[in-house]
């Protein structure tokens, strides 16, 4: 939450972003293909720092090959980084699945966790990976990811001062109503790649442009920048 700004005037901002994004973007969604909570794990895995188009291509075989936690947790991980290596950090990525599947098959029965504090203890998983695979394959909403694109889009918006992921979070939750958790985090991430991009967001075709505070500061940086 940021310091300048009452907890009302933040909750009566953040209600406005909802109810504008989700009448731009009526369909966003998670955009990583799977069909079960495993694939939904291995897939928000290997989204780290890569794209999620990316990351469907590299499942499409992926997933044919390996459709159990046991064929993650005890197969050659020489093979999987290699099925795995262009969504880049491969080498930390299949230790942390085959870490992690293989505590899924000892220690949970062979199931993805339905619970937040069971997914913590996964190796490679953190709040992001945990919200994302909680509400997708099991509908349960505990808070709300913070990828990349939601930690710059909420700062951008006046709706946090924090950096770190866990901060953003938790203000993140106390100004929007939890039947907002799920959609918002597909919401910012649309704008987030669209419009609200890191180097020089489009903030004169943004929908929030009239209620964002960081609004000018890029449209008269651009301007400045035209007239140099």
């Amino acid at each position: 939450m940021t310091s300048k700004e009452s907890e009302e005037a933040l909750k009566k901002r953040a209600s406005q972003v909802y109810e504008i994004l989700k009448e731009h973007y009526p369909n966003a969604k998670v955009a990583l293909h799977s069909t079960n909570p495993l694939e939904l794990l291995v897939a928000t895995i290997l989204s780290a720092q890569c794209t999620d188009a990316r990351v469907n291509e590299v499942t499409k075989t992926l997933f044919k090959k390996y459709r159990t936690p046991q064929d993650y947790a005890y197969g050659p991980i020489e093979e999987l980084e290699e099925e795995i290596r262009s969504t880049g950090f491969y080498h930390n990525k299949a230790k942390h699945i085959q870490a992690a599947c293989k505590m899924i098959v000892e220690e949970f029965d062979g199931k993805v966790p339905d619970k937040m504090e069971d997914l913590l203890k996964l190796p490679g998983v953190a709040r992001k990976t945990a919200n994302i695979v909680l509400s997708n394959a099991y509908g349960i909403v505990e808070g709300i990811a913070v990828d990349t694109h939601v930690n710059r889009v909420s700062q951008r918006l006046g709706l946090t001062e924090n950096k770190n992921p866990d901060k953003i979070e938790k203000d993140l939750m106390s100004i929007f109503p939890k039947d907002a958790w799920f959609p918002v985090n597909y919401l910012m991430i649309v704008l987030g790649r669209e419009i609200c991009v890191a180097r020089r967001p489009y903030c004169e075709k943004c929908p929030l442009n009239r209620i964002c505070p960081s609004a000018f500061t890029f449209g008269e940086r651009k301007s400045k920048s035209r007239t140099a």
